[in-house]
């Protein structure tokens, strides 16, 4: 049985009080059913805004999108999850990655870790967060295969990327990630929830979307390889929920993730897929 589709919208700016407040509450009322703050210096910072979210809103859920773990201590960063679920009455849901940003870290003070030092402390953060707080849900987000199969085993939630290509007529990335999740999840994969985060989409009518941002994350492709990158969307409401249709009945994805500035346009994407 397909799984129901749910929405969330990422807010990467804040501002005043009121500003994000606003913002949380017109998530709200459009739908939404999560709102998600990244984890980067120089945005904002994750657990005072989604506090603030969470009392100023009654049934949006909040989530991290997606906390750098190698910048936590696994019992420090357990003490604020729990804070956080106790403040939002269990509408948080912890989204955690390796950390990638070399220049963060350096920022911060806090040595670069390798990639397998940084994947082995993902490891060891969710299954600390497993075992003393199983109430909270566990997002794992990434592409390679380490990460992916920490999620598969340890998460309730696996987020996508799309893959680092767009499908062509002999291969399908995302499929194939997909694949390599059910194979390591094993038994529990029904159980999963399936996440991808939108990049890209038209905001203003035209159909095109801007293409700035995928652009930076994937600098290999051609523009008319971003547009049928699975992260990046294109065309008219019904186009676009056509597609997503397509995600969930192909892969398994009912979990959407589109930045605030697309929240609006979205919206009405949201109506045609409920």
């Amino acid at each position: 049985m397909a799984k129901a589709f749910r929405f969330g919208v990422g807010v990467t700016r804040t501002g005043p009080r009121a500003q994000l407040v606003d913002s949380a509450r017109r998530a709200e009322d459009l739908g939404y059913d999560v709102l998600h703050v990244p984890d980067h210096l120089g945005g904002p910072a994750p657990f005072p805004a989604l506090a603030a979210v969470a009392m100023a809103t009654s049934t949006l859920r909040v989530g991290t999108f997606v906390l750098n773990a190698a910048f936590y201590r696994p019992a420090l960063l357990g003490r604020d999850v729990a804070a956080l679920r106790d403040v939002s009455e269990g509408r948080f849901e912890v989204g955690l990655g390796t950390g990638y940003v070399r220049e963060e870290f350096e920022a911060a003070g806090i040595p670069y870790p390798s990639a397998g030092e940084r994947v082995d402390h993902l490891k060891v953060t969710t299954q600390y967060l497993a075992g003393q707080l199983p109430d909270v849900p566990i997002m794992i987000a990434g592409n390679g295969d380490r990460v992916l199969r920490i999620a598969a085993r340890s998460a309730q939630i696996v987020g996508l990327t799309g893959g680092d290509r767009a499908a062509s007529a002999d291969e399908d990335p995302l499929a194939e990630r997909i694949a390599f999740v059910r194979e390591a999840a094993g038994p529990r994969f029904d159980d999963l929830e399936l996440n991808l985060a939108i990049t890209a989409m038209p905001v203003d009518g035209s159909g095109r979307p801007d293409l700035t941002i995928p652009r930076i994350s994937l600098p290999g492709l051609s523009d008319e390889e971003l547009l049928r990158h699975p992260g990046v969307l294109s065309g008219s409401a019904d186009e676009i929920a056509d597609r997503i249709g397509r995600y969930r009945d192909v892969y398994g994805i009912s979990y959407l993730i589109v930045q605030m500035r697309h929240a609006e346009a979205f919206s009405a994407v949201m109506e045609l897929l409920r």
